[in-house]
């Protein structure tokens, strides 16, 4: 195939980072999703691009690959483990309502667990 359509994959990451670059630009946030089996450098590169033009970053992965993206979520406003984690995020910055807590029934808020009489609750 190569000797078909040469420089193939040059062509092709050229005409994604165009679309790419384009698509951050009009964004109000990005969502970054990073996953185990691949090294998404060019997703790590337009979280970076993402940052450079002042945008919101929410960083999606698996918390086994925390440690190798801790600078990526540095710079991001949200880390989330799960896509339901980034509806979550997306829908509170949109309506302002917090999501049902995931512990459910169990869910006791931190000032009840840390007692009444503490100094910051």
């Amino acid at each position: 195939m190569e000797e078909e359509r040469q420089n193939w994959d040059k062509i092709s990451a050229n005409m994604n980072n165009i679309r790419n670059k384009n698509l951050i630009k009009d964004a109000d946030v990005v969502v970054v999703r990073f996953g185990e089996k691949y090294r998404q450098w060019n997703a790590a590169f337009d979280a970076g691009y993402a940052a450079a033009m002042n945008k919101s970053i929410i960083t999606l992965h698996p918390p086994a690959i925390s440690h190798m993206l801790k600078e990526v979520n540095a710079n991001a406003s949200a880390v989330c483990e799960d896509p339901h984690q980034v509806v979550d995020t997306l829908a509170y910055v949109i309506t302002g309502e917090l999501p049902t807590p995931r512990d459910g029934d169990k869910f006791v808020p931190i000032s009840d667990r840390l007692g009444k009489g503490n100094p910051n609750p």
